[in-house]
């Protein structure tokens, strides 16, 4: 028994530093509707599928008391599907500029798969928008195994599992236990313990911690460690069985766990 599948997120995690492609329109479109939202609220349901992450923050009692306000009226769905086809629009018109990998995401990759490691993925990103991110990506040398968006299983996206088990089943995976899932949001996290596999916070680069490369490069060391601190703390929290700094830590937690599976064997 060992790991034979990783899973890995899109945004946040393999491409886009800090999520920032997602968090820009949604800021975008709440200031265009006259509702001042801030980072913090845009990025709190970060990892969802995209109406549900507007539904979310529209459900969120400040800028619930805020609409209400604005508008005389609670929020109903036509609002939220209103959100959502000018978030979609404005993503797609910048969604190819923010495809670069993150750090040690290719070499990692290519050292797991050249041990046999098969490599998923799932997204808080439509089947459209990732037929913008993945050419990008894979012309600059990124491209996992396979894919698995919400709108390929009935828009049933994060915290659901249903993303993960479709990997499962297309990459032959027999056991929820040989099964890795790497994420930098908490909807990552959620998605991996209701599918049952391990589930592993990536800090530097996440939604979660919610720097650009540019603002993480530029705090001191003391900085940096306190920041990584406080992400990974609400990755357990959250019920991360592992973080990671980097995906350059992958292989050697792989192992870890692999150690550990295989003690438990021969204990049984």
């Amino acid at each position: 028994m060992k790991i034979e599948a990783v899973i890995l997120d899109w945004a946040g995690t393999t491409v886009d530093f800090g999520c920032f492609a997602p968090v820009n329109v949604f800021l975008t479109v709440f200031e265009d509707a006259g509702i001042e939202v801030t980072l913090e609220e845009a990025r709190k349901p970060m990892g969802m599928l995209k109406i549900d992450h507007i539904r979310t923050m529209l459900e969120m009692p400040r800028i619930r008391e805020a609409w209400n306000q604005k508008y005389e009226r609670d929020f109903t769905e036509q609002d939220v599907h209103a959100l959502y086809m000018q978030f979609e629009s404005k993503l797609m018109e910048s969604l190819a500029t923010y495809t670069d990998p993150i750090q040690y995401v290719k070499e990692t990759i290519q050292q797991l798969k050249e041990a046999g490691i098969r490599i998923g993925s799932t997204t808080g990103y439509t089947d459209s928008m990732m037929e913008v991110v993945t050419p990008h990506a894979a012309a600059k040398g990124y491209e996992p195994d396979f894919l698995v968006t919400p709108t390929q299983i009935g828009d049933k996206g994060r915290p659901y599992p249903y993303m993960i088990f479709k990997n499962m089943e297309a990459l032959g995976i027999k056991a929820t236990k040989q099964v890795m899932k790497v994420g930098d949001t908490t909807s990552d996290i959620q998605e991996a313990l209701n599918a049952g596999v391990w589930a592993v916070g990536v800090i530097i680069g996440s939604s979660e911690m919610g720097l650009s490369e540019e603002e993480y490069m530029a705090l001191s060391e003391e900085e940096q460690q306190l920041a990584i601190e406080k992400t990974a703390r609400i990755f357990k929290e959250t019920g991360a069985h592992y973080t990671i700094r980097t995906m350059k830590e992958l292989p050697a937690l792989l192992e870890k766990i692999n150690e550990r599976l295989e003690r438990a064997i021969v204990m049984a």
